[in-house]
């Protein structure tokens, strides 16, 4: 069974912060990043923030960044100075499940109608669409720079492929990340939102979006409830995954045995097909509710296959098991979902505020859990995209926050403002506003 890396606990937190203030430097991590074998043979671009405390520590020290990496040594000369100001330093955020094609973020204000069923849902994405006058890219690119001054370093980006929109949607998130490459990492998703057998034209698009290299995963939604179409959908996006090397991430949101079947048939194909480590499933409803035996079960053969999954908090019922499904190496990442859109007038793309949402509709109260909340809106999100984790300690992605408060569980329950965003090395956010 493969075994996820570990998250950090208070405890840990608190040793390493311990460390930190006594030495004035950010003890290694085991597996860090090697500094690159020839990084003493070109010019480094290297930055010293100054009086920050890493993860709440009690007395302020330098954080030393190289070349975009958190640096154990001291700092060359002529290194850039930074103050922080005392702040906190945290490492940022990682949305795992956004859909920014969808948003009316920035726009005029959108009144919705009643709506019951993903159909019902689904019409309504389309007069959305018809009735925005800003390009799906300028929409996009408003949510995302959001998102960005908020702290976020990476986002995995849904986008609607279906026959009233072709790729649209993909060519929008993808000039959007294009602007903001200097500031957040995305992965792309071509989603099958109108289902792929019951709407016609929408497999073809989905075979010219991997084919192109347009989207980084091919998407897919509940093949038994909405699709009706178990084998035919499945065996469309792992094919597709299987020909052209892109990733699979398919929305779940069936609460019941459907859902169980569907997850079934995934870790069939991902065995069949080896694409350990390429395979997500989103929201995954059907797993909270199920007996321990069986849970435990279907996460070990998901930790096994290295399936990595997402949930976006939305209810205490629907929320995933997070930390049992991480004890047999099940990686869990968090999300925002869709941000004011033509599903829900809610969402505002804060994963601050998303970890706050996972700790209130759990009832988290310790602070040991408080702090696992800030874990899957960093770390979380880190593994499921494949990214080295932003942990504060040599080697690893100077992608980090400042922010004024005490510790890492108040900062989960009061949200401060995001002072500065750090992204490899660089201040990309002050105060709320890209730099």
């Amino acid at each position: 069974m493969t075994t996820a890396p570990s998250s950090p606990s208070r405890r840990a937190m608190l040793a390493a912060a311990a460390t930190v203030a006594a030495t004035g430097t950010v003890l290694s991590a085991a597996g860090a990043a090697p500094a690159a074998a020839d990084a003493g043979k070109r010019p480094r671009k290297a930055v010293v923030f100054r009086n920050v405390r890493p993860f709440g520590a009690r007395r302020p020290v330098d954080l030393t960044v190289v070349d975009g990496r958190i640096s154990g040594g001291s700092a060359p000369s002529g290194a850039q100075v930074i103050d922080g100001g005392g702040r906190i330093a945290l490492p940022s955020l990682v949305d795992a499940h956004i859909h920014p094609d969808k948003t009316s973020w920035g726009g005029p204000w959108v009144s919705r109608r009643p709506a019951n069923t993903i159909a019902d849902f689904v019409v309504q994405d389309v007069e959305l669409f018809n009735s925005q006058s800003r390009s799906i890219g300028e929409r996009a690119y408003g949510l995302m720079a959001h998102a960005v001054t908020r702290g976020t370093r990476a986002m995995r980006a849904h986008a609607d492929v279906a026959p009233a929109y072709g790729l649209a949607g993909l060519e929008g998130i993808a000039a959007a990340r294009e602007r903001l490459k200097h500031a957040l990492d995305v992965q792309i998703v071509a989603f099958p939102q109108h289902g792929v057998a019951r709407t016609p034209g929408t497999a073809t698009l989905l075979e010219e979006a991997a084919r192109s290299g347009a989207a980084d995963f091919i998407g897919g939604i509940d093949p038994i409830s909405f699709d009706h179409a178990l084998k035919e959908q499945l065996d469309l996006v792992f094919g597709l995954a299987d020909r052209y090397g892109v990733g699979v991430d398919i929305h779940l949101h069936d609460t019941d045995d459907k859902g169980v079947t569907v997850l079934r048939g995934i870790i069939e194909r991902t065995r069949t097909l080896s694409l350990q480590g390429r395979v997500t499933v989103s929201h995954v409803f059907c797993l909270p509710g199920l007996p321990d035996a069986e849970l435990a079960s279907l996460a070990e053969e998901l930790g096994d296959l290295d399936i990595s999954l997402t949930t976006v908090a939305p209810s205490r019922d629907l929320v995933l098991p997070i930390a049992r499904l991480r004890e047999h190496g099940v990686k869990v990442g968090l999300g925002s979902d869709g941000v004011r859109d033509a599903w829900s007038p809610f969402g505002n793309a804060d994963m601050m505020h998303r970890a706050h949402i996972l700790g209130w509709v759990t009832d988290m109260r310790l602070d040991e859990e408080l702090s696992s909340c800030y874990d899957a809106a960093t770390h979380g999100g880190s593994d499921v995209m494949g990214l080295a984790r932003a942990g504060l300690t040599p080697g690893s992605p100077a992608d980090f926050v400042l922010v004024q408060g005490e510790c890492v569980p108040q900062v989960v329950v009061d949200m401060p403002q995001r002072d500065m965003v750090v992204h490899g090395g660089t201040v990309v956010a002050r105060e709320g506003r890209l730099v």
